[in-house]
């Protein structure tokens, strides 16, 4: 499997929040671990507030799946409720992996 394209998605938590942010990312893993497409899938936090996901797909058929999928739509749900600002997600394309 070749991994060509991700998603980097960074999330910053409301004041008070942080450990909901955590525990909505700690869910994620188990929705994510059923996505036959997603090929790598990291959730990881940054500093106090600023938490971040990134995962990898071997085609673009992949990564819209999984940016129409359940994680997306968790994260419109509780989003406002939980993050400062929309969540920053930029496509990327991976140049090398190792």
């Amino acid at each position: 499997m070749t991994l060509k394209l991700g998603v980097l998605a960074l999330l910053t938590a409301k004041p008070g929040k942080e450990a909901e942010v955590a525990a909505l990312l700690d869910t994620a893993r188990g929705i994510a671990a059923e996505e036959a497409q997603t090929e790598v899938w990291y959730a990881f936090q940054i500093d106090g507030s600023t938490f971040g996901i990134f995962d990898a797909f071997a085609d673009d058929a992949g990564r819209q799946a999984h940016l129409t999928g359940r994680i997306p739509a968790a994260l419109a749900q509780v989003g406002p409720d939980l993050l400062a600002a929309d969540p920053d997600i930029r496509l990327i394309d991976i140049r090398a992996v190792k």
